[in-house]
């Protein structure tokens, strides 16, 4: 009878260990109680990749995110939305664009986490200019075979290696057959991350519940205490505010998702909570500095150049928000020519700062960093430029 309660003890100890090594390290606050975020917003990849400037602007996005990672060190990095402009890639190929814009994060070993913006699943837009008195050009669709991986790296073979010269056009060309102008659909961009990189714990991203559907990107993670080793010390809410396939905004069913889980997590409110999404809501219109004019304080900024382009209603998720003291700030992305943190009932309201090349705008790049303290608890940020300088610091409390 030994001899089996000890085989039966070792197959317990071998599948225990085999789940842990599937199951990803927890999250935690690093030894001397920080817990450092870096935001990357709207990188839009993949934009015109039959041009020159396309390709060249996508290596610049690939710069600003290794100048940030490199200078600040972040324990986690949230991709906050519009990593790729669908509506300019015109093959079902948005996930190779996805890969390569979380691939400095991999690369670095650096867990991440990501949401949908409003351009990720967009199906293509097709360009005037294909529409002049010289007719469509002929279409020869890139393919994955037209992206190479080096190491981790992956980058794009340069265009002159691929153009259809005999086309008399600068149409971005392979030989390989049948052209999609579909869009890759949220679904299936998160289950190509996941498959990826779900497995070794650097991908903290989720396929929230179905029934928040056609929404993905819905889900929170725990960030463990480095003092009481199993205890949550923060909670990262992350939701998607649609666009691209739906409209662009918060659903009822999600202000009851989170009503649930904020319940079930941190009954009492004891928890600090961050939350993430990509389009303002229309609370921060309510706050927002007047555009083009200095950002004075309560606010804290640089970056003014636009109104605020706002979610196309409210369904109660600022309500409930606004009502939970446990809730300390929000961070969105969207809005290009903004990067400044307002005051909103009892919590802050922050833009992220565009950090992708791609997009509309020509203001400098950069990207937001938020670091929290344990004990006391504390929200310290500042934007972090492409050229390694800083700026806008501020104590979100």
């Amino acid at each position: 009878m030994r001899w089996w309660l000890y085989r039966l003890a070792a197959a317990a100890a071998f599948l225990a260990a085999a789940l842990a090594l599937r199951s990803p390290a927890p999250l935690r606050f690093a030894s001397g109680g920080r817990f450092k975020v870096a935001l990357f917003a709207d990188l839009h990849y993949g934009e015109n990749a039959w041009t020159d400037w396309g390709p060249a602007q996508d290596a610049a996005s690939d710069h600003v995110m290794a100048t940030v990672l490199d200078a600040d060190k972040p324990d986690f990095v949230v991709y906050l939305g519009d990593l790729v402009t669908a509506n300019n890639v015109p093959i079902p190929n948005a996930t190779l664009y996805w890969d390569r814009a979380i691939s400095h994060s991999r690369r670095r070993g650096v867990p991440w986490s990501t949401v949908f913006g409003n351009h990720d699943d967009m199906p293509f837009e097709w360009p005037p200019e294909w529409f002049s008195p010289a007719g469509i050009p002929p279409v020869h669709c890139l393919s994955a075979a037209a992206m190479q991986t080096s190491g981790n790296r992956t980058f794009q073979i340069p265009l002159n290696s691929v153009l259809d010269q005999s086309a008399g056009s600068s149409v971005c060309a392979v030989n390989v057959s049948g052209c999609s102008f579909r869009g890759t659909p949220r679904i299936e961009l998160m289950k190509t991350e996941l498959n990826r990189d779900g497995a070794d714990g650097l991908s903290r991203s989720s396929v929230g519940p179905q029934e928040l559907w056609p929404g993905v990107s819905n889900y929170v993670l725990q960030v463990l205490s480095h003092e009481k080793q199993q205890d949550p010390a923060l909670l990262m809410y992350f939701l998607d505010s649609g666009g691209g396939s739906y409209p662009e905004v918060i659903s009822s069913a999600q202000v009851r998702w989170f009503g649930n889980q904020s319940q079930s997590l941190n009954p009492d409110g004891r928890i600090p909570e961050l939350i993430f999404w990509h389009i303002p809501s229309t609370a921060y219109v309510k706050v927002a500095p007047k555009s083009k004019t200095e950002i004075c304080k309560p606010c804290v900024g640089s970056l003014n150049e636009e109104d605020v382009a706002p979610q196309e209603a409210e369904w109660g998720m600022m309500d409930a928000l606004a009502k939970r003291s446990s809730v300390k700030a929000i961070f969105v992305g969207h809005n290009h020519g903004l990067d400044w943190c307002c005051p909103y009932e009892k919590l802050w309201l922050c833009f992220a700062r565009h950090t992708g090349h791609g997009g509309y705008g020509d203001w400098p790049r950069g990207a937001r960093i938020v670091e929290i303290a344990e004990k006391p608890f504390s929200v310290h940020s500042w934007i972090r430029m492409e050229n390694g300088s800083t700026h806008s610091h501020i104590t979100l409390s």
